[in-house]
């Protein structure tokens, strides 16, 4: 699960992925395509939202998304067009690159939809990428 800063809504996805499928079977990580917040918690809206929902994501930390990704997992779910440039220009061949997908395209497929960044908004923003996400990572589970 890659956005921005890996703060707000890659460790919301990263949450909600955990919560729906078999940790023993599936690893779940987030990561940002900025390095800024690097060891940071989640921003506190989203770790109010994830609460709000049965989710307690304050054991994660924000990282930088590395290249070595790539190489650790199967599936790579970005949550915007921005973080899908920023992704697919650090893949080394087109099986990395078929790795990277937006996240809601599992329930916009082909629409290119971009999950908003609700860091400069209100909580409503928030409970909305909640939503999103949730439907997402329903669909990923099911197919998991």
């Amino acid at each position: 699960m890659v956005c921005l800063g890996n703060i707000c809504r890659s460790p919301l996805a990263e949450g909600i992925l955990k919560s729906k499928v078999d940790s023993t079977k599936v690893e779940v990580d987030s990561a940002g395509t900025g390095g800024w917040h690097a060891g940071e918690l989640p921003d506190p809206r989203s770790i109010a939202v994830a609460n709000k929902n049965g989710l307690d994501i304050t054991y994660q930390r924000a990282r930088k998304f590395s290249p070595y990704d790539f190489e650790l997992y199967d599936h790579i779910y970005v949550m915007d067009n921005s973080n899908f440039r920023d992704v697919t220009q650090l893949a080394q061949s087109e099986e990395e690159k078929a790795k990277v997908q937006l996240i809601l395209d599992e329930i916009f497929p082909g629409e290119n939809v971009d999950v908003p960044d609700p860091y400069y908004g209100g909580e409503n923003g928030f409970d909305s990428v909640y939503d999103m996400l949730e439907q997402a990572c329903e669909q990923i589970a099911a197919r998991l």
